[in-house]
């Protein structure tokens, strides 16, 4: 087992697949001689040289709609997005090409691509840099979406992006990227369709998924010394969701808070909320609750940023009512 950040995670991925297959190739803005906006490509371009570790200029929909048309005559890219919201310049080449091009051509083409980066509301970075994308992709077809949290996930998580013959978008949080953990040093792959059950409960199920796993493992801390029995299930997979997973949760425990950093109107949690009423609404005790990011464009302001998004003290509540509504 070695100690390891979670950017570093990621680089060992991406390096361990472009040595593995010729075809795996980066391309972004600064992933070359500069190594990535947060070095997750580091000194890739020493190793494997500018054909496979290419410099694109500032034109997100232009090198997005290489990456497809590569993808499609049989390499693997990976796009780097220096900022996940940058990428919405390219929604056209993500949901009308990416997302559909193996269905509308009859599967002759197959689409292995992942596009991943930093996203998520970081510390004061203003409203165009702290864009959560999970809801603006999440209608789209043909895609898979994956969000990791840990050191241990990134890795596993990217290199099974990498393998897929799908179209991959893969959420990292600017402000995971210096957790550490050790890693095996074998090579290890995780499914992209499974949920994690981080911690086993009966009182209440809450689903989470990237930072905010974080803000509720905070939260069962306290939770515990006050008597309480969370059960914590961190998604992984936003699309398509792990119903099984989360069904069996529900029926054990009959009380789910989703916890998410998406904005509350449209945001995953509105679906999640809507699947488990589809499948299993004879097995809720309460109404499913869903803690949100508030819907406005985040603030730079660090006390103001903070009141937009879901703090641990917020979850703890949440929990207090819910289990308090036993019948």
């Amino acid at each position: 087992m070695a100690e390891t950040l979670l950017f570093n995670a990621l680089q060992q991925a991406i390096d361990e697949e472009m040595a593995r297959d010729s075809t795996v190739f980066v391309l972004g803005e600064d992933v070359g001689h500069y190594g990535g906006s947060y070095k997750v490509t580091k000194d890739l371009y020493k190793k494997y040289g500018e054909l496979r570790v290419l410099d694109t200029p500032i034109a997100e929909n232009s090198f997005t709609g290489l990456a497809v048309g590569a993808a499609m005559t049989g390499l693997r890219p990976i796009i780097e997005g220096m900022n996940m919201g940058f990428l919405l310049l390219a929604f056209n080449q993500i949901a009308n090409n990416a997302g559909m091009l193996r269905y509308t051509s009859g599967g002759n083409y197959k689409i292995p691509m992942v596009i991943r980066g930093p996203g998520g509301v970081g510390r004061q970075l203003g409203a165009e840099h702290s864009q959560r994308l999970e809801a603006y992709f999440q209608a789209v077809p043909g895609l898979k979406i994956v969000a990791c949290s840990t050191p241990y996930n990134a890795k596993g998580l990217l290199k099974a992006a990498i393998r897929d013959d799908n179209p991959v978008l893969f959420f990292e949080h600017v402000l995971l990227y210096n957790l550490k953990e050790n890693l095996p040093e074998e090579e290890y792959l995780l499914p992209l369709d499974k949920a994690e059950i981080v911690r086993r409960g009966q009182d209440v199920t809450i689903l989470t998924y990237s930072r905010m796993r974080h803000h509720v493992m905070q939260a069962v801390k306290t939770l515990e010394k006050q008597g309480y029995d969370p059960e914590v299930i961190d998604l992984i997979s936003l699309k398509p969701l792990d119903l099984d997973t989360i069904g069996a949760s529900v029926r054990k425990t009959h009380r789910v808070i989703v916890v998410e950093e998406c904005m509350r109107t449209g945001g995953v949690a509105a679906e999640i909320i809507a699947s488990i009423n589809d499948r299993f609404f004879d097995e809720l005790d309460a109404p499913v609750l869903r803690l949100s990011s508030q819907d406005i464009p985040t603030p730079y302001n660090g006390t103001l940023e903070r009141l937009t998004i879901v703090q641990p003290e917020q979850i703890v509540e949440a929990v207090e009512k819910m289990v308090a509504l036993r019948v």
